[in-house]
């Protein structure tokens, strides 16, 4: 199995009437609807949707049987009538199919892959296995916001600038890095641990959000990838939105922030929290593998 090196090469940006095929890697969709939405997407965006041949599919809790969904993807990846891939949605089941992609076609012919939460799966693959530049980004069948969107065009189809200053966000620690953008949701990226698929983190700026989850399990999977020794070398954290995230247990309480300060002093890196990442209408696109730099007292984070 080949690994990329850190180094990672951008693919063609997404211009007007770039053919982007629309895919389900991990959970299924809910209905025609959310499908009509993805295509109208694509098409406010400029581009021309194609919609894979499991895209409605439905085997349990996935998009199918594991063998469909990675069909559709290898597919959209060796088709050179493709230009991009967007993911219809995250959910579950990205995992399950990452030794059954063609990661040479990626390798040979680099395209976009967009989207997010279990997405993450990919695009820790991506890194390692095809060595190109991969989008965090809202999936195909969200409701696009206006700052979502504009985000994401600046990010996939002008490479430009895709994040800037978060008002809202809290610094936790102070100070400023400059590094490659890692990471993804917190959960999937945990669970890449001792596969061949988890990016090396070695100056990177390791971005983080989730969903779902009790702060003592966003602990546990942190405290994880430190005893793993996956946080070696990492610059910065960047933790985006813990969406639906209790602070309280049966047996207590502990601030996510307090979790992440944490985390920080051990590596003594800058940390920054609370950014326009994850299960939120309003999200930044990142392009993982491009260098960017944080500015916490600025609660600024720029692509260059």
């Amino acid at each position: 199995m080949t690994l990329a090196p850190l180094t990672r090469r951008a693919p063609p940006p997404l211009a007007a009437g770039a053919r982007v095929a629309l895919v389900a890697p991990a959970g299924p969709l809910r209905g025609p609807d959310e499908l009509d939405r993805a295509v109208a997407n694509a098409r406010a965006l400029g581009w021309e949707p194609v919609a894979s041949a499991h895209a409605l599919a439905r085997t349990g809790y996935f998009a199918g049987a594991d063998e469909a969904r990675a069909s559709d993807l290898n597919e959209a990846l060796r088709d050179p009538r493709i230009d991009g891939v967007w993911c219809l949605r995250g959910g579950y089941g990205a995992m399950r199919v990452l030794d059954r992609i063609d990661w040479s076609a990626l390798r040979g012919h680099p395209k976009p892959i967009l989207g997010y939460s279990d997405v993450t799966a990919l695009h820790g693959a991506i890194a390692r296995q095809a060595g190109i530049v991969s989008y965090h980004a809202p999936t195909a069948r969200t409701t696009l916001s206006a700052f979502s969107r504009a985000s994401l065009t600046r990010a996939v189809s002008r490479g430009e600038d895709s994040c800037g200053v978060a008002e809202r966000a809290r610094v936790l620690r102070p100070g400023r890095a400059r590094g490659r953008l890692e990471g993804g949701n917190l959960a999937v990226f945990a669970a890449l641990v001792g596969t061949p698929y988890l990016p090396p983190l070695e100056g990177a700026i390791l971005v983080l959000e989730d969903i779902n989850e009790a702060v003592y399990r966003i602990d546990r999977m942190l405290a994880q990838l430190r005893l793993a020794g996956a946080l070696h070398g990492v610059r910065a954290i960047v933790f985006g939105q813990c969406t639906n995230c209790p602070e309280e247990a049966d047996d207590g309480a502990r601030t996510l922030d307090a979790v992440l300060l944490e985390l920080a002093d051990w590596l003594r890196v800058p940390c920054l929290a609370g950014v326009p990442i994850g299960h939120v209408a309003e999200q930044w696109t990142l392009p993982l593998g491009r260098m960017a730099e944080l500015e916490c007292d600025e609660r600024r984070v720029a692509v260059v």
